[in-house]
């Protein structure tokens, strides 16, 4: 295999030059050095976050098709068939809608803030303490405010109404790097 690499070198015709400096000794040191980094990095295993997946909706399954109304700040109204289990931040910014979203769905900001339809509101799962806490710096709070990267669609929200607020914050949580 060095064999390989060093007749790919364009210095090789410059063999017996280096003989005599010893420059073929430093050049495979060096190529050997170079091998054994390349080796320990391929050999390292990578983890890919839930979050490198952010933005991708799911094709709903025909006959499973769920449907959501987006309200835009000017009161244009925007109807999608969605799938379960795809969050509202991530339905919005696959249809162009302007949610921001500006902690990549980590529940560390507040600019993916919605304000859904109080007759649906109920049948969203309660928001836990971090919700609450970037909810908190939400600009134009309602009682029916949630974060869109933490409302999942069901079967139960089909039909779902959300508006999106007139102005959002972009405060993030100082944890989030």
């Amino acid at each position: 295999m060095l064999s390989r690499i060093l007749a790919r070198q364009p210095c090789l015709p410059y063999l017996g030059q280096a003989r005599s400096v010893n420059l073929v000794g430093l050049q495979v040191r060096s190529l050997l050095q170079q091998m054994k980094l390349t080796h320990r990095l391929a050999s390292r295993h990578f983890q890919v976050s839930a979050s490198a997946l952010h933005g991708h909706i799911h094709k709903p399954k025909p006959g499973e098709e769920l449907k959501i109304t987006f309200i835009t700040k000017d009161g244009t109204q925007h109807t999608f068939e969605v799938a379960e289990g795809d969050n509202l931040l991530d339905i919005a910014q696959a249809y162009n809608l302007d949610m921001e979203g500006a902690c990549g769905g980590l529940c560390a900001c507040s600019t993916c803030h919605i304000i859904v339809d109080p007759d649906f509101y109920d049948e969203i799962p309660e928001p836990d303490d971090d919700e609450n806490d970037m909810l908190d710096l939400a600009f134009g709070l309602t009682e029916t405010s949630r974060l869109g990267c933490q409302v999942k669609m069901s079967k139960e929200l089909d039909g779902i109404r959300v508006a999106l607020p007139a102005m959002t914050r972009n405060l993030q949580s100082k944890d989030f790097s």
